[in-house]
């Protein structure tokens, strides 16, 4: 089974929390058990999993980011998001989360997050569902 969430980013960098959006689709499928498969078809966005606790978490990332891949450095990318690119490989386009007891296994802090590096933008993020 194939599912779309369409992502509206407000910002050039932003790491967007998406764990409600996955729980409901997951929720609205029965599945009991399996796995999620999700990807991101843009070369300038990601996914990744990390902490929900602390919003800080997520804001030193994004500071950390920026200060490893600048915006602005001499790159040959004539369209000015070199760093997007560089950012979104980084993180990767796609995650394998497994299904039990039709929850998410996730850690305690744990949530899924959409990584957008070239906003804001619409964007989509494609989950495979495979029971």
């Amino acid at each position: 089974m194939l599912k779309t969430i369409n992502i509206k980013s407000s910002s050039r960098t932003e790491i967007i929390n998406i764990t409600d959006n996955i729980v409901k689709i997951l929720k609205d499928c029965r599945i009991g058990s399996g796995i999620c498969i999700l990807h991101v078809p843009h070369t300038t966005a990601a996914v990744t999993i990390n902490e929900s606790a602390d919003p800080d978490v997520v804001m030193d990332i994004i500071n950390k980011l920026n200060e490893i891949v600048p915006r602005d450095s001499s790159y040959r990318h004539m369209e000015g998001n070199s760093d997007a690119h560089i950012k979104s490989s980084l993180f990767g386009p796609s995650l394998t989360l497994i299904i039990e007891d039709s929850k998410l296994l996730l850690g305690t802090w744990q949530n899924i997050y959409f990584c957008e590096f070239d906003g804001p933008r619409n964007r989509k993020l494609y989950l495979k569902i495979i029971s």
